[in-house]
């Protein structure tokens, strides 16, 4: 991360903007900023991973996903090139990876966690081909994801529930718990926040 006082004349106005925010949210941790990148991109980010999933709620997750790691990494961040380059490259990738696991048919809550330093875990829970050993790997993976999800807070407790064990849909998760779409998304956020934090100090164990 640099400062204001890079040049910026390479950069178009509107990454200038960008890059304003960034230096607000790395910089002061502005609330305002990050929430200014998000409405920002939010809809060219999930257009375009529709176009690549074809699946709505894979488009609506794999957008939170994009947003989370460009988040995460923030401080990395240099103006050489364009926010929007560089924050459409993290969700591109995160998606080709999704494909490539979804090709081979096996599904993770969160598909790939990943910590500041690049290393990377993942908690499969499904699969359609397990032999017997496989099956109690994976039933020791939902018991110990279950323990973990026991420390979040109920409401983010239930969400987990709804959408990873038992597969609901934002929409149906919307109507049984009579919360606006925006605000499911949005908790669904947190909590996948959360949980990742706790995943990462028991990664050793899944």
């Amino acid at each position: 991360m640099t400062d204001k006082n890079t040049s910026l004349d390479h950069l178009s106005d509107k990454a200038k903007i960008d890059y304003e925010l960034v230096l607000k949210a790395v910089n002061h941790k502005d609330q305002k900023a990050f929430t200014g990148l998000m409405d920002r991109y939010r809809d060219s980010i999930f257009y375009m991973l529709l176009k690549m999933v074809n699946n709505r709620d894979d488009a609506d997750d794999l957008t939170i996903e994009a947003f989370g790691k460009a988040f995460n990494r923030l401080h990395q961040y240099t103006p050489n090139y364009a926010f929007s380059t560089w924050l459409f490259k993290i969700a591109t990738n995160n998606c080709i990876d999704f494909l490539r696991k979804k090709k081979k048919n096996v599904l993770s809550i969160d598909n790939r966690l990943e910590n500041e330093d690049g290393d990377t875990f993942m908690i499969e829970l499904r699969s359609q081909t397990r032999n017997p050993e496989e099956e109690a790997i994976r039933e020791q993976k939902i018991k110990l994801m279950r323990e973990v999800v026991q420390r979040l807070k109920p409401r983010y407790q239930t969400l987990i529930e709804l959408r990873y064990f038992k597969e609901m849909s934002y929409d149906e998760i919307s109507q049984q718990l009579d919360l606006p779409l925006g605000t499911v998304k949005a908790q669904l956020f947190r909590a996948r926040d959360f949980l990742y934090n706790i995943l990462k100090d028991n990664k050793d164990r899944i």
